[in-house]
């Protein structure tokens, strides 16, 4: 896969985490492991490495988080700055940086959409701006919220936007109206069965995604265009819901207001 760091050229699908360089610990001479020596356990300096790169794992989205879970403890017991502490400062130094990049990692990975997400900026994408902060700026300054409906819900949106706005006004004016209410409480379960249902569909984009890799990684050539269109479909995915997810929290605020 592709990662934002010169050793990975954009468009590559590189199916394994590139292997350190092997040099010796600075402090007894032994060959080392990434993050401690194996020999007399001292903190090695950090390397710039990406999060699956960190836990030697492949560019894959089907994890086995339980495994991930045992490698963070087994690696913290090394890396963390209390087990540390009497050592010299360059030691307590490489020994926080190392720790504050394996929680980061750690808490990425395990989450199976910050996962996502995260592989895809290595692909150097990003999800469409549509976050909560957007939102209250195009309100702030009346701009345009940089957003993409999903085409199946265009018809749906259009109806929901004119109903949220008849709620607010009549909220202001003091006239709640209970059947519109009503409505709106109807349709925020449609979206929240969509939302839900949104898993599965991140699931098999991942198996896609997947199956890329391993084909790369037993020889098979793996096009560009396949390479594009699974990394694609995991960005369609996440952005559908993204936008689902902010277009709850809006039909919220006005049952709410």
């Amino acid at each position: 896969m592709t990662v934002a760091d010169p050793e990975h050229p954009a468009g590559i699908l590189v199916t394994s985490p590139s292997k350190p360089t092997k040099v010796n610990c600075w402090s007894c001479g032994a060959m080392r492991a990434a993050h401690f020596c194996q020999q007399c356990g001292k903190v090695q300096p950090p390397a710039p490495v990406d999060y699956f790169t960190f836990f030697g794992l492949p560019y894959k989205l089907n994890l086995d988080t339980t495994t991930l879970e045992r490698d963070f403890y087994g690696l913290s017991r090394h890396l963390h700055p209390d087990i540390n502490a009497i050592s010299s400062a360059q030691e307590q130094d490489w020994s926080l940086e190392q720790s504050s990049q394996l929680n980061d990692a750690y808490r990425t990975l395990k989450d199976p959409v910050a996962r996502t997400e995260y592989l895809l900026r290595l692909q150097g994408v990003r999800l469409e701006e549509q976050s909560k902060t957007a939102t209250e700026e195009a309100r702030r300054t009346g701009s345009a919220k940089k957003q993409v409906v999903p085409p199946d819900l265009l018809e749906q949106v259009f109806e929901l936007n004119m109903q949220m706005e008849e709620a607010r006004m009549n909220k202001k004016l003091g006239e709640p109206d209970r059947t519109l209410e009503s409505e709106l409480r109807d349709t925020r379960k449609q979206l929240e069965a969509k939302y839900d249902g949104m898993m599965q569909e991140l699931h098999a984009a991942w198996n896609e995604w997947d199956t890329l890799v391993d084909r790369a990684h037993d020889g098979d050539h793996v096009l560009e265009d396949d390479r594009v269109a699974a990394r694609d479909k995991l960005l369609e995915v996440l952005n559908r819901r993204k936008y689902l997810q902010n277009l709850l929290q809006d039909v919220e605020e006005v049952l709410e207001a």
